[in-house]
């Protein structure tokens, strides 16, 4: 099982989407959070995504959810290790090599 590492973008974009979705539904925000951490974290035993919009990462859909977990592959410390950079509402677009702002 390879280690996940969360990118401080996609710690970032996860309060985004709970502050967000908890507006209006503050149990509903807790339950797509942990169904995105809960993706995010098995794609450790799983890497299984298609090839991303920017070069060398890949895109996880979830099931269920309007959301995509764009993540890399990357040696850290001798292991291959997923390394999840950003969530991205699958609502925005955005140019081919180059992340959402």
């Amino acid at each position: 099982m390879r280690p996940v590492v969360w990118s401080i973008e996609a710690q970032r974009d996860n309060i985004e989407i709970l502050r967000y979705i908890a507006e209006d539904n503050p149990f509903a925000a807790e339950r797509v959070v942990d169904a995105i951490e809960e993706a995010g974290n098995k794609l450790g035993e799983f890497a299984t995504g298609r090839p991303g919009r920017v070069s060398g990462s890949y895109e996880k859909s979830l099931p269920r959810h309007p959301y995509i977990i764009a993540y890399e592959l990357r040696e850290i410390a001798g292991r291959e290790t997923v390394v999840i950079v950003r969530i991205i509402h699958t609502a925005r677009d955005w140019p081919a090599e180059d992340w959402p702002h």
